[in-house]
C-alpha cells in the first residue's frame, strides 16, 4: 500500500450512520479516509467515499484489543502517512434493569466505551505529540453527564471516556494536539434505534431524531477550530430535546 498526499482522518468504529456521516463529510474535504469497524461490511461505505471523489481504507478492527490498535496505528503512520484527525466512535449502548446487569455485560460494555478509547487515544496520541499537530475527538452521550435507569453499564463506560478526554485535552492541548469531545444527547436517526426504542422514536416528531450529517458537520467545525479558541466539549441535541 502506497503512502498517500492527502491528509488522514482515522474513523474508529465506522458504523453506517454516525461514523460512516464523520467519514463522509473528511471525505468531501479531500482527506484519505481510514475507516475501521470490529465486524459488518464497510463496502457500502466505501463506495460512497470514492463517489465524492476521495479515498479511503477500510479495516477491520477491535479497539478493545490493544495489540489489534497498536498494529492499526502503526500500519496507517507507516504505510499511508501520518494521522491528521482521530475519530473514536465505538457505541456499546445496552439496555439492562441493574440486577439483571451481569458482570460479563458490565465488562463489554466499559471495553467498548472507556478501555478501547484509551487504547485508541494513547496510540494515535503518541504518534501526534512527534509532530506537535493533530486532533482527536471522542463521541459522547446523554450517559456521558448523566445515568438513566437501566443503563448502569452504558452510564459507567461513558462516564469515563468524558473524563479520559478531560484528562487528554489537559495534557495535550498545550503540546499542540486539540482533544475534544461530542455529547450527542438524543436519538440519532439510524433503524436500529427505531426498532431498540419504537415508541419514544416515533414521539420525538419532525426535526426531534438527530440527523448524522448534521452532527458530523461539528467534528468538522472542531477539528478547524484555531487553537487560540479551542472547544473542548459540544453538546448537541435537537431543538425539541429538554436540557
Amino acid at each position: 500500500m502506497a503512502t498517500t498526499d492527502k491528509p488522514i482522518a482515522l474513523v474508529v468504529g465506522a458504523g453506517d450512520y454516525l461514523g460512516s456521516a464523520i467519514a463522509r463529510r473528511f471525505a468531501r474535504e479531500g482527506y484519505h479516509l481510514v475507516v475501521t469497524r470490529r465486524r459488518g461490511d464497510l463496502g457500502d461505505l466505501t463506495r460512497q467515499i470514492d463517489a465524492l471523489g476521495s479515498s479511503v481504507t477500510a479495516l477491520h478492527s477491535d479497539a478493545r484489543d490493544e495489540a489489534q490498535v497498536i498494529e492499526l496505528v502503526n500500519h496507517v503512520e507507516s504505510q499511508l502517512g501520518a494521522i491528521q484527525v482521530a475519530v473514536f466512535n465505538v457505541g456499546g449502548n445496552v439496555r439492562f434493569n441493574l440486577c439483571d446487569t451481569s458482570t460479563r455485560v458490565y465488562r463489554k460494555v466499559w471495553e467498548m466505551c472507556a478501555l478501547a478509547g484509551f487504547l485508541v487515544g494513547r496510540e494515535v496520541a503518541g504518534k501526534m505529540l512527534a509532530r506537535k499537530a493533530g486532533t482527536i475527538l471522542f463521541t459522547g452521550a446523554s450517559a456521558s453527564l448523566r445515568g438513566a435507569a437501566g443503563f448502569s453499564a452504558f452510564s459507567g463506560g461513558k462516564h469515563a471516556l468524558r473524563a479520559l478526554a478531560q484528562s487528554m485535552a489537559r495534557e495535550l492541548g498545550p503540546q499542540g494536539i486539540h482533544v475534544a469531545h461530542v455529547i450527542v444527547d438524543g436519538l440519532i436517526r439510524n433503524e436500529s434505534t427505531a426498532q431498540y426504542l419504537p415508541d419514544l422514536y416515533a414521539s420525538k416528531g419532525k426535526d426531534g431524531i438527530v440527523e448524522p450529517d448534521d452532527l458530523a458537520e461539528i467534528y468538522w467545525q472542531l477539528h478547524q477550530q484555531p487553537r487560540s479558541a479551542w472547544t473542548f466539549e459540544i453538546d448537541a441535541r435537537p431543538f425539541s430535546e429538554p436540557w
